[in-house]
Parts: C-alpha cells; structure tokens; sequence
C-alpha cells in the first residue's frame, strides 16, 4: 500500500469528506454565532446531510475501492447509506422545535449528530478490521454526548454515563477481537481475510474462531441484541426524546450494516461457525424484546424492548446467510426507520400543559383530541406488530421466507410467535388511545415540521404493499453485490 493519497483514493470517499468539511465549517459557524444560531446549524445540518446523499448519488454505481482497499463504496454501502443520512436528518429535523421547548438549545446538537453520522457512513463501508473500528468509535464518541445532552437532567447524565460505560467495554471486547483475528491471521483486510479462509475445507483455528466470537459480541452491543441489550431501555428512557429516536434509528442501521458486510464478507466461509451465534443471538432478542415489554409503563422503554425484538428480527435473514435473507434485512430496515421515526413523532407531540407525557397509560383519550395522530400512532403500533397489509408484515415476511427457505424452520416459527406474543403490547396502547377516558386535554396540534414527518411515514407504512418495488429493488441490489464480491 502506498503512503500518499492519491485522488482516485479521494473519489470515492468524496461525500464523507463533505461531510466531515460541512460538520467543521458548522462548529466554527456555531462557535462565532453562539447558542443563537442553534436554529440555523440544525437546518444547515439538514442540508449538508442531504447534500452528502446527493453526492453520494453522483458517484458511479460499480464497486470502487479507496486507501488500499481499506475502504468501499459498493450498491450495499450505497443503500444503507441513504436510510443512514434520512434517519439522521429526520432526527435533527425532530429535535429543533423540541430543544427549544426544553431550554436544551446547543448549537453543538447538530454539529455531533453530523460526526456520529459521519462514523456511521465510515462503518457502512469498512472494508479493513481498522477502519472498522475508526467509523465505530467516531460514531459512538458523539453519541456519548448526545445521550447525557440534557445537562441538568438526572437521567439525562445516568443514560450518558451508562452508555459511555458498557459502550467502552463493547469497544475494548471489539478490538480484543479484532486483535486476536489478526494475530492468527497476519491480515486486518476484509478481503485478504476472505482469500484465507476460502477453500473446501477452510480451517481457521481457534484463535480466529475465538476472535470472531469477540468481534460478534462487539457489534451485538452496537445493535443492541440479546444479551448485550441491557444498555438500551435505560438510554432510551432517559436520553431526550429525539436522541432516543436518533438511537433508534440511524446507529442500529449502520451498526446491522456492519454486522452483515463483516459476517458475508471476510467471513463467509466460516458461516458454520458464526451462524449458530446468530440463531442464538436473534432468538433470544426476538423472546427478550416480545417478553420484557409486557410490563412496561413507560412508552419509551417500551419502544427500547420493541427494537431488541426488531433486531432479533432483521438477524433472522443474517442466519439465513443467503442473498434472499440480507435483501430482507434491507427491506426490514427501510420499514423500520419508517415505523420508528413516525412513532417517535406521536411521542413528541403528546403533551399536557407544556409537559411531555411518555407513560403509556397517558395515552388515555388521544383519539378524541387528536384523531389524526391517534390513527398515524395506531398505523405505526399496527404495521410494528406485522400486521398485513402494513409495512411491518413485509419486512417480516421477507426475512422469516429467507429462514424458511434455508431449512431454519424452528427460528422462523419462534419469530412468527413472538410477533404474536409482542402484538398484545401494541394493541394494548391502541386500546389505551381509543377506548380509555382521559384525564386531561391533550396540547394542540404538533410542530409543523414533525406532523409533516408523521404524515410522510404514516402513508409510506400504509401503502408500502401499493409501491413497494424501490425498497426490494435495491436491497435485492445491495445483497447482490455482498455475494457476487464474495
């Protein structure tokens, strides 16, 4: 590999650096402006993530590699890029009115939604067990301190601090990983790692075998899956409300995204290995999260178990190790950071005098003040639960055909069930909303922007089944690529 930098290595890498230009430009623009400008840089944040997307459109479509093969831009990366940059811009666009409301205006907001999204397009296309662990860690340095932004917030600074905790022993687990598959192998390189391992009988020793498993645990941590799940409810409950909904969406995206292309790729000739950790892995998130929600009262804590339980799901067609099964999770996480985004919409615009109500049963009467969001809250709850023709049936259904269709019988029916049993958690707050009295009025309607946001994502998860070729179209592009690059 050569030390200098030429452009063909600066090509392909071209809408991370604008990003990483506009996210520095922003923080000397909010340092010279002060906390004045908070409006401005959330806006300005919008549009450098959309101009990142546009730059990333402009880019040939074939495979491109950059700075010895440490980094790719391919149809995969390209996919989940664009859920990445929406979920991140949805959030900055749900945060403006809130922070405003909740006297937490920082011009800083934006600025580190902006470098968490940049590690999150660095992870997507990692292509080196380094750069791996690079766009990880930029991603959750700035997540630390989104999660404890609230300052004065005693949760706020116990989710911050939680999460900075067990997030760093996930990282030091990561790297150990990381270590011991290079000290048996020579090779941190994604493909170098593939060529190794290729073979009719591919015997990658104990010590890789036993790095993977470091590296698994790692990566279950950053998408939150049983059993490394225990960080989750506590950060989303005490994190502010589009912080949860960030988590929820944009770093579960990138970190599955992750977790697929280190799996097919370097490490696809040893899927007997890690499937089992997989099947394992997925069957207890779909149970944990179907479960541990029955009981819960807080509406975001709930939301926390029902995106382990979402998880469990999406690793349903990692298991499957086939094409079918990861143009599945394509199409999973597309209907997810829908159905997630739209929910914590309704969340944000539930309030009585002033106050943010987040306990389910607060819920009570929201169909009489605000019929509109109520029916926008019941599509979410009801296309979460899988039920047909909503989006939510559809990205389960690709992905437990994909299980069926790979002879992994049991993990497709524990799926089925588990839907079932996390169902009654939905409709139980579709009950609440409709038919309990309520106890006091509802605020007046939403912010302008956030109720645009729950319309978008109301319609696309109610009509997903009328259209739904652009999303299956190019997650059946993106798994292509994994498999024909392997």
């Amino acid at each position: 590999m050569s030390d200098t930098v030429t452009m063909a290595d600066l090509y392909p890498v071209l809408p991370e650096v604008c990003l990483a230009l506009m996210a520095m430009a922003l923080l000397m623009f909010g340092v010279f402006r002060g906390d004045k400008s908070t409006s401005s840089c959330s806006w300005l944040a919008v549009l450098a993530l959309l101009l990142t997307g546009v730059v990333m459109a402009l880019l040939p479509e074939e495979a491109d590699l950059a700075f010895g093969g440490q980094f790719v831009v391919d149809q995969f990366a390209r996919f989940m890029k664009w859920l990445v940059l929406i979920g991140s811009a949805l959030a900055v666009i749900m945060s403006i009115n809130y922070n405003a409301r909740e006297g937490i205006e920082r011009f800083e907001f934006p600025v580190l939604i902006l470098f968490a999204s940049l590690g999150m397009l660095l992870m997507v296309s990692a292509n080196d067990l380094i750069s791996l662990y690079v766009g990880l860690e930029l991603q959750s340095l700035s997540l630390y301190v989104i999660a404890a932004f609230r300052r004065d917030s005693a949760k706020s600074s116990e989710a911050g601090l939680k999460y900075f905790v067990l997030g760093a022993l996930s990282s030091g687990m990561l790297l150990y990983g990381a270590s011991m598959i290079y000290g048996f192998s020579g090779t941190t390189r994604f493909d170098a790692l593939s060529n190794l391992f290729t073979g009719p009988s591919p015997d990658p020793g104990v010590g890789v075998v036993v790095g993977l498993v470091f590296l698994l645990a790692g990566l279950a941590f950053k998408v939150s899956a049983v059993p490394f799940h225990m960080w989750t409810p506590d950060v989303y409950e005490g994190a502010p409300t589009p912080v949860t909904a960030f988590f929820a969406v944009a770093p579960k995206i990138a970190a599955i995204a992750l977790l697929v292309r280190t799996m097919i790729g370097p490490f696809g000739e040893l899927f007997d290995q890690w499937q089992q950790i997989i099947i394992f892995i997925s069957i207890a998130s779909m149970v944990i999260g179907a479960l541990a929600a029955i009981w819960q009262k807080n509406l975001k804590r709930l939301l926390a178990y029902s995106s382990i339980g979402h998880v469990g799901y999406a690793l349903v067609g990692l298991a499957a190790g086939s094409e079918e099964g990861i143009r599945g999770i394509g199409v999973y996480m597309a209907i997810y950071l829908a159905m997630n985004i739209g929910t914590f919409c309704c969340v944000l615009s539930m309030r009585r005098q002033g106050v943010l109500v987040e306990g389910i049963e607060d819920l009570a009467g929201l169909a009489r003040n605000h019929p509109m969001m109520a029916a926008a809250m019941a599509i979410f709850m009801f296309s979460m639960a899988g039920i047909p023709p909503l989006a939510g049936f559809f990205g389960k259904l690709y992905v437990f055909m994909a299980a069926v269709n790979e002879g992994l019988y049991i993990l497709a029916i524990v799926g089925v069930l588990t839907s079932v049993v996390g169902a009654f958690y939905y409709l139980r707050i579709i009950k609440v909303m409709y038919f309990d009295d309520p106890e006091d009025a509802f605020d007046r309607l939403p912010a302008r922007e956030i109720g645009l946001i729950m319309m978008v994502m109301g319609a696309f998860t109610l009509f997903f089944f009328i259209y739904p070729s652009p999303i299956i179209d190019g997650a059946g592009q993106a798994a292509s690529v994994l498999f024909s690059a392997g």
